[in-house]
Formats: C-alpha cells, sequence, structure tokens
C-alpha cells in the first residue's frame, strides 16, 4: 500500500518503510520537534495547574 509522508508528502510503500508513517528519520525528527516546540497541538481545554501541590493524608494505622 503506497501512503504519503505527513512531513514531506513523499509516497513510501508501508510494509517496507521502517519509520511509517515518515518516509525517513529526518522527516520523524521534524514532527517529533513540532510537538516539542508547541507547532504541533491536538485541540482541547487549557489544563489547569495547581498552584500548590497536594499533601499526602498520613496513613491511619
Amino acid at each position: 500500500m503506497q501512503v504519503k509522508c505527513p512531513t514531506c508528502q513523499r509516497s513510501i510503500e508501508w510494509e517496507h518503510a521502517p519509520y511509517r508513517p515518515f518516509c525517513s528519520e529526518r522527516c520523524r525528527l521534524i514532527d517529533l520537534g513540532g510537538w516539542l516546540s508547541e507547532r504541533n497541538a491536538i485541540a482541547g481545554e487549557t489544563a489547569t495547574l495547581e498552584s500548590e501541590p497536594t499533601a499526602e493524608r498520613p496513613r491511619e494505622s
């Protein structure tokens, strides 16, 4: 089955692509960089951060 690399749109053979869905390690790393720099994101509600971490409750004996 022929698919297109999501990064460069090059056509690749799915069964023989070691970096699938990407055509190469370079395209895979370009995509990863997009996620790490927050250029890529999944739409959703913004997460809220608690200002203070919750303390663990002491265990009862």
